[in-house]
């Protein structure tokens, strides 16, 4: 795929770093008190579907209100990076330090078990998603990887029957899986001890990753 040929290396150090924080977020949304996922809306529209068919307006609300934080999420994030192409002066630290604040601001609300708490969260997850599709033209999907999933079985398919197979696509798949699901376990690990402080940790990696990401476009060319 060309747009895949066109990621510098830190586009994909940085795509594994963020599947592996949206894991962590993910398996502390699951823990917590809603047993909820928070970095994809599958599940979520699926329940929101079900409170509808139920009649159970409060629950219809509150999925509603979690599908509405994540894709407010991806609409602040293309307002601020605004292009798909991927170039070094975009404002993805901005994106990154904003995803940590709301993390940040999250982590006491699901302390009291304020589903407010749950909706930054997924709006930060929501930033997170947006910020990396536009970066990758819409390649990497760092939130939810029933896709790569997807595409993994297809390429499987496609070897199997002798086809040639775009092996920089299969190597996305795999890099988002794996450090997604390692992001998975190192939040069922912290989550026995922190808690939902467990989002403490995430808040801090896209805090440091937005001002990484800051330093390190200070000191390249934009054109690098």
């Amino acid at each position: 795929m060309p747009v895949l040929r066109q990621l510098p290396r830190w586009a994909w150090f940085g795509g594994g770093v963020l599947a592996f924080i949206a894991g962590i977020v993910n398996a502390a949304g699951y823990m917590g008190f809603r047993h909820q996922s928070i970095t994809n809306l599958t599940g979520s529209a699926s329940l929101f579907g079900v409170a509808l068919g139920t009649g159970d307006s409060g629950e219809a609300w509150h999925w509603l209100l979690s599908i509405g934080a994540f894709v407010l999420g991806a609409v602040v994030s293309g307002m601020i990076v605004q292009q798909s192409t991927l170039q070094l002066g975009r404002r993805y630290g901005v994106t990154l330090v904003l995803e940590s604040i709301l993390l940040f601001a999250a982590v006491p609300l699901l302390h009291q078990n304020d589903s407010l708490g749950l909706y930054l969260a997924a709006m930060g997850a929501g930033l997170q998603n947006g910020m990396a599709s536009t970066y990758s033209g819409m390649v990497f999907r760092t939130t939810h990887v029933s896709g790569m999933f997807t595409d993994l079985g297809i390429y499987i398919g496609q070897r199997l029957r002798g086809l040639t197979v775009d092996t920089l696509r299969v190597r996305v798949c795999v890099l988002v899986i794996v450090t997604f699901t390692l992001g998975s376990a190192a939040g069922a690990l912290l989550f026995p001890a922190l808690h939902e402080r467990t989002l403490l940790v995430p808040a801090v990696l896209t805090g440091l990753c937005g001002l990484g990401y800051t330093l390190y476009r200070r000191r390249v060319p934009a054109d690098a």
